[in-house]
């Protein structure tokens, strides 16, 4: 079997996040970057599993980014990806980065394409829909469990109020959620193994992009806690009423 598995870099929820070009752009040189938490530990996590039950698979990490998006390809190749490939290009929108992802996935026949829900910055969740549309394959989004046999899998997915099983032969496209795999950590030797796994880099084609980011802005800072000393009931009481409109 060959697996294809998209991942992208998010900043880390710790990171302090800056924007540069008048707030077009994040500002990289700022943040610490991570693989998607989706991409990883349920996507990538899955298809490692996969691999360890049948040898004979063949797992590809693919992501679309600059040179800045390789250290998490090579994360993902400690945990036991065979090889990654990189598409030497900004992530614009979702449009354009599904289809440098589907001119990848064309040409290498894969069976299996795994993407996460979506992606923690951005928050879209479109990316895996779009791809399956490109390459006319099957898209099991929300997907909880993959069970395979041979050419056929069942797919567990969250529904509203409950779950859904379907059935679907290779090859199709699922985007993982929560309960799909259990996160993991790479050891010492897969980190060592990862340095001298091939990284490819492909160049994009031209794809029209049908968004363009004008500007972010990050949330407005919340207020300080206010202390109201013993006595100060009715300064906290006429706050409360004419500040906050809770009373």
């Amino acid at each position: 079997m060959k697996i294809l598995v998209a991942i992208s870099k998010t900043p880390d929820t710790t990171s302090k996040i800056t924007f540069k070009e008048n707030n077009t752009q994040p500002d990289e040189s700022s943040t610490q970057w991570i693989i998607n938490p989706y991409d990883e530990w349920y996507s990538l996590v899955r298809a490692i599993e996969i691999k360890e039950k049948d040898p004979a698979t063949i797992v590809h990490i693919l992501t679309v980014g600059n040179a800045g998006s390789d250290p998490i390809l090579r994360k993902a190749l400690a945990l036991g990806g065979d090889e990654a490939i990189r598409i030497n290009s900004e992530a614009k929108d979702a449009f354009t980065i599904a289809n440098e992802i589907a001119n990848v996935a064309q040409a290498g026949a894969y069976d299996i394409i795994f993407t996460g829900k979506e992606s923690i910055d951005f928050n879209g969740g479109s990316v895996g829909a779009i791809l399956a549309e490109l390459l006319q394959l099957p898209y099991l989004p929300l997907a909880t469990k993959l069970e395979l046999e041979g050419n056929n899998a069942t797919i567990t997915r969250e529904i509203e109020g409950g779950e859904e099983k379907d059935a679907v032969a290779t090859p199709f496209v699922i985007g993982c959620t929560k309960g799909m795999a259990e996160q993991r950590i790479p050891n010492m030797r897969g980190i060592m193994g990862a340095r001298s796994k091939p990284l490819k880099v492909v160049e994009p084609t031209a794809t029209e992009s049908f968004t363009t980011i004008e500007s972010f802005e990050l949330p407005a800072a919340k207020d300080g806690v206010k202390l109201f000393e013993a006595g100060q009931e009715a300064d906290l009481i006429k706050i409360l009423h004419e500040v906050e409109k809770v009373l």
